[in-house]
């Protein structure tokens, strides 16, 4: 298996290399060349099997020779030994047809854990030979940056810079990033919204006078590592649920496009998904460019679902370039167009290509309210407010009547505890784990939004890699 990049102008890496590179050199997205195909057998045989074997099959065919199956299958029992419940990714029936995927057992609370437990050891696992160093750079609504710095704390070739928009997360996604005072963590908190965190670390990447003297690396879901081990719990999920012997469909709190794009990479693999709903909140361009081709940025608006207060979503790129015909120097063009504009027109295949798999959802606060409320009357479970974005979309959803629902429960209530309770009453509590969070010490930095500063900062705290190319 071999990776090529988006923007078609960078050398095919293999899983090792797009590892440890993030992003290509040309600012495209690493894709496999060829999507791997499951049969339904192949399908049938994950039913029963503990969480870390099924992901292990899953993701063989995209590791290939950079590990050993069983180095592979050990990797990933170490990853998923750490969560808080057996099945790492359980389901949960709410009514005759709508079920949670939830999400949020790791160590952060969050489902960008079940990505990043893995990512680390990964990072640790292609970097304990020889001198070489890793500078990961990486922007966060709120979730990945704790679950990056949880996963990558202490551990040795690795230092973490995490840009945060100050004032744009939840105290508890805070906290739970700058109470972890490892000597390899840096937070910085900015100016400004993860759009502008997002540009800085995608300048980064391009900026020679780094490039030249670090190896820089990426944890948010620009990383086709992180986002190849999110494919799995969809296939946990469908087999729970029936799968290959009927279809199921997938509503999925959408703000970067990562973890819905992981729905369409388990569809191509042979999944019988029957439909994936990108359910956004008010900050909508994924909902306006699915249902009308109109992909433009607009101001950011901060909500109660701060890790969905998005306006340029990375991953969209990897969905335009293979439903639109993977022409890598017409998709650089657009890009690049989008990059002056802050807006395109999707083309015709693009929007077509989407429309076979992918419906869309707005959901305001009143609804995500509403849904919140739902689910704790009718069903008996408190729901975050991203979880409550994507059940609201998925009840709301025009699809066949035996297709059940999943709704993927990315976080735990008690992070977004005020909104929470504000919708429902119930003041949820952290996991005694997390008991004493907010009694523990922080330690952050303050910059403004400006590239030069923030660069600077990483240049003067970062080890210099031995091979920064």
């Amino acid at each position: 298996m071999d990776y090529i990049s988006t923007r078609g102008g960078a050398s095919p890496l293999d899983f090792k290399g797009v590892t440890l590179a993030g992003l290509a050199s040309d600012g495209g997205l690493f894709i496999p060349r060829e999507w791997p195909q499951f049969t339904h057998d192949d399908i049938a045989a994950m039913a029963g099997l503990p969480y870390a074997q099924v992901a292990a099959r899953v993701m063989a065919p995209f590791v290939g020779a950079s590990l050993a199956p069983e180095r592979l299958l050990e990797l990933c029992e170490a990853a998923y030994g750490r969560f808080a419940h057996a099945a790492v990714a359980p389901i949960k029936q709410l009514d005759e047809r709508q079920w949670l995927l939830e999400l949020f057992h790791g160590p952060t609370l969050a489902f960008k854990d079940v990505a990043l437990q893995l990512l680390g050891l990964l990072f640790e696992e292609f970097l304990k030979d020889g001198d070489r160093h890793l500078t990961v750079v990486g922007a966060t609504s709120g979730d990945t940056g704790s679950a990056a710095i949880e996963a990558l704390a202490g551990r040795a070739h690795v230092d973490v810079f995490m840009l945060h928009p100050r004032g744009r997360v939840s105290e508890v996604q805070r906290r739970q990033m700058t109470t972890v005072l490892a000597p390899n963590i840096h937070n910085i908190a900015i100016g400004g919204s993860f759009d502008d965190a997002q540009a800085t670390v995608k300048r980064m990447f391009g900026d020679t006078a780094m490039t030249g003297r670090f190896r820089i690396s990426a944890v948010n879901s620009i990383n086709w590592a992180r986002l190849m081990a999110q494919v799995v719990y969809y296939f946990t999920a469908a087999v729970a649920l029936g799968a290959p012997h009927r279809k199921i469909a997938f509503s999925v709190p959408t703000g970067n496009f990562g973890d819905v794009f992981a729905g369409y990479v388990a569809a191509r693999m042979g999944l019988p998904v029957e439909r994936l709903i990108v359910a956004t909140n008010v900050n909508d361009i994924l909902h306006r460019a699915i249902a009308s081709g109109d992909y433009s940025a607009q101001g950011v608006t901060p909500t109660d679902a701060p890790s969905m207060d998005i306006q340029v979503s990375s991953n969209f790129e990897r969905l335009l370039f293979d439903a639109g015909g993977r022409d890598g120097a017409a998709m650089a063009e657009q890009m690049r167009g989008f990059d002056g504009a802050r807006a395109m027109q999707l083309t015709h295949a693009q929007r077509e290509g989407a429309a076979a798999l992918f419906s869309s959802a707005r959901v305001d606060a009143d609804a995500m309210n509403a849904a919140m409320r739902w689910a704790h009357h009718a069903a008996g479970e408190v729901i975050d407010p991203h979880t409550a974005i994507g059940l609201y979309a998925a009840r709301a959803a025009d699809l066949p009547p035996h297709v059940p629902v999943v709704t993927l429960a990315t976080a735990h209530p008690a992070k977004f505890g005020p909104a929470v309770k504000a919708a429902t009453g119930v003041d949820p509590v952290l996991p005694e784990r997390l008991a004493d969070l907010h009694e523990r010490e922080e330690r952050y930095d303050v910059l403004s939004g400006e590239y030069d500063a923030i660069a600077s900062y990483v240049a003067e705290r970062a080890t210099v890699s031995a091979d920064p190319a």
